[in-house]
Parts: C-alpha cells; structure tokens; sequence
C-alpha cells in the first residue's frame, strides 16, 4: 500500500492542490479498499488487486482534475453527521457550523420553536438542527428539486425524516403565510465579479445556483431580509451567513428591514461569518 500511496502523491502533485496530495491520495486509497486509517498502517507491505488498482487510479484521474474528494467519495461530514453529497449541492463548510450553533443558542430559549432553513441544499443545516433540537418543528426549501432530494436522502439516513418538512420553491415562497421562531440561511452570496478568482473545484463543480448572487454578492440577500421579517414572529431571529468584506451591507439591510439587535460572529480566520438579528 506504501507504494501506491506514494503513486498517488506523485499524480495529485501535478493538479491544482498539490499542498493536499498526500492526503488525498490517502483518503481516495482508503475509499478504494473501503477500510479506515488503522487498517491502512496494519497493511502497508500489502499491494492493491488489478480490480483495485484500476478503480483507485480512476479516483486519482478525478482529482487531479480538480474534482473534489467530497464528490468523488459521495459522503462528507457536517457538525459530527454523514451526508451524501453530489453535484446538485454544495459542500458544506466547516464554516457553516458557526451558522448551526447561533441557531441552536437561540432556539433553546423558545419551547418547540419553529425554524425555516431557506435554501436548504444538502439538507446539513436543517438535519444538524433536528438532531440537537429535539422539539423543533422544521421546515427547509430550497429552489432545486435535485438538493431536495439528496436533502431528503440524507433526512432518511439521519433520522429525521419525519422531523423535517422539505418544500420545493423560491426562498420562503413555499412557505407563504407561515410564521417562524426562527430563520436560517446560508444563501448564495459570491459576487459573479469573483468567479474567476475561486478554486477551480468550486467554480467548475459546485452549483453556481448555490453560489452567486449578482454583481456585487447581495441579490438574495435583499429578496430574503424583507421576507424573513415579514415572516418571523415578533422577537423572532434571522441567521444568516455572509461572504468576506458583506458584513457592512449586510448590517444596512437588517436594519432597513426594521431588524434590531444585529450582529456579527466571526469564524476562526477573524472574517465576520455569521449575522443574526431580531425581529422587535
């Protein structure tokens, strides 16, 4: 195995993150073999059956074109829970869990509150917030029926499905004429200016639905502040994340909206990740 991984490092040198070969080639080894870290030091003297070899150089071939290792594995991890990942949906960010953990803070003031995750994608935010939140009633949307269904996938496999209501549609237009505790998003937010400056395993092969959002990063934002307000309860929250360098515009259109208490959480590189703020 020694050797193959060493082969490995040597083919993901020359794709776009060298500065991950070695792991990567680790991680695509072990999901050739199906078997864990511990394993693969038990057997390093060990070799790889044609079958194998043939599979885990198709696995390096995707990588070092760019493709990330969460799509070629289909799984990735999110606040400590497994999700199915594809094409129709983005990654989720350790970032993002900076999202989960204000909602979570919130929510446990209100008994059974009612949250909305708007944009719901792979369903990570929502299905993270049913398991810690056990008399939560949960409602996510999302425009794509495709994130939906993995949404639903990854419900089913985390055990929440019957915890969680997915609709299908535009920001809260699925859900017109309901009033929530709380509402959560990590919508698009990337400026189309920016697109070329991204890595090219997010701009080739992440859902650019899920990523931009106009010129300047702000179109969902100021379609999904005046709809959050009017559908939140009195004393109710808006969660949002937000891009490098929002923070200001993003404060400017919460307090537009009639949003009071506004504030920032930044993530571990100090940048402002995370917005909430209430409704009065």
């Amino acid at each position: 195995m020694d050797d193959w991984l060493e082969y490995g490092e040597s083919q993901l040198l020359l794709g776009p993150h060298p500065e991950k070969a070695r792991r990567d080639a680790e991680t695509l080894l072990l999901n050739t073999l199906a078997q864990n870290r511990a394993w693969l030091l038990a057997h390093l003297d060990d070799s790889l059956s044609a079958r194998e070899a043939d599979c885990y150089m198709g696995l390096l071939e995707q990588r070092a074109s760019g493709q990330p290792v969460q799509y070629i594995q289909g799984v990735c991890e999110f606040y400590g829970f497994p999700f199915h990942v594809t094409r129709d949906v983005l990654i989720p960010r350790p970032e993002t869990e900076l999202l989960v953990e204000k909602a979570i803070l919130l929510a446990r003031a209100t008994n059974q509150p009612r949250i909305l995750d708007v944009g719901t994608g792979s369903g990570a935010i929502a299905i993270a917030l049913a398991k810690h939140l056990i008399d939560a009633r949960i409602v996510a949307t999302d425009v794509s029926r495709a994130a939906l269904d993995i949404a639903e996938l990854n419900a089913g496999e985390n055990k929440v499905q019957d915890r969680i209501r997915f609709f299908c549609g535009d920001l809260l237009a699925p859900v017109a004429g309901e009033r929530f505790e709380i509402i959560i998003s990590n919508p698009p937010y990337v400026p189309e200016v920016d697109r070329d400056s991204l890595a090219v395993e997010v701009r080739e092969y992440e859902p650019a639905q899920a990523l931009f959002a106009g010129e300047d990063g702000l179109a969902v934002y100021r379609r999904l502040i005046p709809d959050a307000f009017a559908a939140l309860v009195p004393e109710g929250f808006l969660v949002l994340e937000i891009g490098y360098g929002q923070e200001s515009s993003v404060c400017a259109l919460l307090r537009d909206a009639g949003f009071e208490e506004i504030a920032f959480a930044a993530d571990l590189q100090g940048i402002p990740r995370v917005a909430s703020a209430r409704r009065a």
